[in-house]
């Protein structure tokens, strides 16, 4: 009986439905591989010489263009395939042909037509995006769907908060730090490749005062000096270079080169004063950023530049190892001390060096201590709420943690230890495991 029923008509009907979920499968998989590829993976498959690159590319670029003719063509797709099992069913089944098509509807065309090849796009992305995009590149090629699609897209467009603007979305520097965890995760990449990767997007928004030789620990020496005592000065300091200055350190006048002083002295000037052997120095503000001034280093050739606070009085030095540390780590040579910034006490207590960023010490304790820019390390914080120079042994609690300082060099903070001040322990949380507290240079 249901053979009897079963006319031609309703064959032809089904063949359409197969052809309408195929073509939903199709553009579905299309849209979550699309939309799963970033511009940066486009072009790395287009310079990978790949089949279908560089449409994938010129899709991406533009995923408002694609976007809106994919999703009608699917929403076209299934609806038309749904009506079209409506009508077979109530030929076939009479009034339960409605449950029937209902079925097959959430079924079939969920399963085979949504799920199964968004699943298939999510776990071959790459794949997906090389096999669709040629398709979807045809599609939207074709004047009609064109029209419409450029009808619909000025119809979102209108109706969408915003109009045009953000149309392209930048990828934060969060996101980047996001990406290098996950690959770190996902093993693409080492740790010390995530380390860098994180340094060098940070290193854009340092500015100089973080970077730079505080003035206390500033070795100058007075213009007038001869340029042997000078040269005596570096080879105990162990510096390359010596400010010169005219009346007070907050008058710099020059840099001494070891080797120009070197010179002077086997040439028989060595009792000249240093300011007639002195190079030029370069003036930088505090506020400066590291990234345009390492620039400005590599263009200028000077290894050293006087930093000034607001006031035009020298609020320290900053050299290229300074800059260049901020990327690789602490360099330390034969002359630096070398001792740990951050020194575990025992019952979750740590001794920290007073000049260390609070910012560090908040990632490496995961502690909460406040970052303003008031201040930028331990010392300035506790100076800040302190309010005076403390004495060693004095306290004082910040945002729930105990800050004691353990000791004090002439007006400087040295060294600070840290502990929770309601008792609770504080952990060394490195972003690399396995890693030892870090160590640094000791003026």
């Amino acid at each position: 009986m249901l053979a009897a029923a079963f006319a031609s008509t309703d064959g032809v009907l089904l063949a359409v439905v197969v052809a309408l979920i195929a073509s939903s499968a199709l553009l579905a998989l299309a849209e979550t591989s699309l939309t799963r590829t970033s511009r940066a993976k486009a072009r790395e498959l287009v310079d990978g010489g790949h089949h279908g690159a560089r449409a994938l590319q010129r899709l991406v670029e533009d995923p408002e263009g694609f976007l809106a003719p994919v999703l009608l063509l699917v929403l076209l797709s299934q609806l038309v395939a749904a009506t079209l099992v409506g009508v077979v069913a109530a030929h076939l089944f009479g009034a339960w042909g409605v449950a029937a098509a209902t079925a097959f509807e959430v079924v079939v065309i969920f399963v085979f037509g949504e799920a199964v090849p968004k699943q298939w796009a999510v776990r071959h992305a790459d794949r997906a995006a090389l096999l669709a995009a040629p398709v979807v590149a045809g599609i939207i090629g074709f004047p009609p769907v064109r029209w419409i699609s450029r009808l619909l897209i000025g119809l979102a467009r209108a109706i969408t908060p915003g109009g045009d603007k953000g149309a392209k979305t930048d990828v934060t520097e969060s996101e980047l730090l996001a990406f290098a965890d996950v690959a770190l995760e996902d093993e693409a990449i080492e740790t010390d490749e995530r380390t860098l990767i994180h340094q060098i997007i940070e290193f854009g928004d340092t500015v100089v005062r973080e970077v730079m030789v505080p003035r206390l620990d500033v070795v100058a020496v007075e213009a007038s000096t001869s340029a042997e005592q000078v040269l005596e000065e570096a080879i105990k300091a162990g510096y390359s270079r010596i400010p010169t200055y005219h009346e007070s350190i907050d008058d710099i006048v020059g840099i001494a080169f070891t080797k120009d002083l070197v010179r002077a002295v086997r040439t028989g000037e060595g009792h000249k004063p240093v300011r007639e052997v002195a190079r030029d120095a370069h003036y930088v503000p505090e506020t400066k950023r590291v990234a345009p001034l390492l620039r400005e280093m590599q263009r200028g050739r000077f290894h050293l530049a006087v930093v000034i606070d607001e006031y035009g009085g020298t609020a320290g030095v900053v050299t290229l190892e300074d800059l260049i540390e901020e990327l690789v780590g602490e360099i330390v040579d034969e002359f630096d001390k070398n001792e740990p910034l951050i020194e575990p006490l025992g019952n979750g207590s740590f001794r920290v060096s007073g000049k260390m960023p609070v910012e560090e010490v908040n990632e490496l304790l995961s502690a909460g201590l406040p970052e303003e820019d008031d201040w930028d390390s331990i010392g300035g914080l506790i100076l800040a709420r302190a309010g005076h120079v403390p004495a060693a042994s004095e306290s004082i609690e910040v945002d729930g943690y105990r800050l004691t300082v353990e000791r004090v060099v002439g007006r400087r903070i040295n060294l600070v230890r840290i502990e929770r001040a309601a008792g609770e322990q504080l952990s060394f949380s490195p972003a690399e495991e396995g890693a030892e507290p870090p160590a640094g240079k000791l003026p």
